[in-house]
């Protein structure tokens, strides 16, 4: 029978080990975590501001931009406070609720981009239909869906694996409490791989088909559209979701398909890096600038908002 350990607090060992680059390693992501704030700020105030853009498509586009700051005030912010001040210790009642966020934000888009693939399914291959499938009420229902069941989710995943026992050490190799960086310090727990290879293929598994089916019938219809503007304007209205899609769940999958070991390295951060800051901070950029409707939407507030300065400073120099 293995040892278990009373653990107080963990240490986060992922980048926490390499000091002499702790400032550039610093300020690498906080530009990524500045840059992926504001581009979803953008994004979110484009879609509520903008009466054009009150559509399934970009009300999906705003809860996904809401998700991935999320993502990232959920890992970075952590991580940056280790970088900066030297100190790795996370608690363990800090550790398992990071974690449950981080479950919480990567099930609501694993759903959310599914769902946003259906949504381009409908409007390209049943646009006589769209209006009506995709109407108000059933649109905020399945939000609403999304948003409570990945509550549930995190909730449960995280109540279960709060009572693991640590048997080896309480150092996690990576740069925030992830699930299979816990499992590596853990006692041998049949129920906890079960949870795990439950949620890949139901979160993630289950989830990449449902996309890639609607995209293979996307990529079907358009092939017999007869002319070659039709075709291209058909896929410049799912080019941007499909990016995300590569980056999302090719990071994804690096990550958690990647053969376990006991001894992970720098690789698996690297992985982590992406899936967990990079591709949300990519993801409002690959929106604005390949979507007309959203360019179209910021150039509109960059007027207001210059509109409104010159307003002011005439009006100051003129009292």
């Amino acid at each position: 029978m293995e040892n278990q350990t009373v653990i107080q607090d963990f240490q986060i060992v992922a980048f926490s080990e390499s000091m002499k680059h702790h400032l550039l390693l610093f300020a690498f992501f906080l530009f990524i975590y500045v840059i992926g704030l504001l581009g979803n700020i953008i994004i979110i105030t484009c879609v509520v501001i903008d009466e054009h853009l009150h559509t399934p498509m970009y009300i999906f586009l705003s809860n996904l931009s809401a998700v991935d700051m999320i993502f990232t005030s959920t890992t970075l912010p952590k991580l940056m406070d280790i970088l900066l001040t030297g100190k790795n210790s996370i608690s363990f009642g800090e550790c398992f609720t990071q974690m449950c966020f981080y479950i919480f934000a990567a099930c609501v888009e694993d759903m959310l981009l599914s769902f946003m693939s259906y949504d381009r399914y409908v409007a390209i291959c049943k646009p006589l239909y769209y209006h009506l499938i995709m109407k108000r009420r059933n649109y905020v229902l399945f939000l609403l869906s999304i948003w409570m069941s990945a509550s549930i989710n995190a909730l449960f995943f995280t109540m279960t694996i709060y009572q693991i026992n640590i048997c080896h050490s309480n150092k996690i190799q990576q740069f925030f409490c992830e699930i299979k960086a816990l499992n590596r310090i853990a006692c041998a727990n049949m129920k906890i791989h079960l949870i795990m290879s439950f949620e890949i293929i139901i979160l993630g598994v289950i989830q990449f088909l449902i996309s890639l089916s609607s995209y293979i019938k996307i990529i079907s219809i358009v092939l017999r559209i007869p002319s070659k503007g039709g075709k291209k304007k058909a896929f410049s209205t799912c080019t941007s979701h499909l990016t995300v899609l590569g980056t999302f769940y090719g990071a994804g999958m690096c990550m958690y398909l990647k053969p376990p070991s006991e001894h992970p390295d720098e690789l698996d951060w690297v992985f982590s890096t992406l899936y967990t800051a990079v591709a949300p901070m990519l993801n409002p950029m690959i929106y604005s600038l390949r979507n007309k409707e959203v360019k179209v939407a910021i150039k509109k507030i960059i007027d207001k908002v210059n509109v409104r300065y010159l307003w002011t400073h005439r009006m100051e120099r003129h009292y």
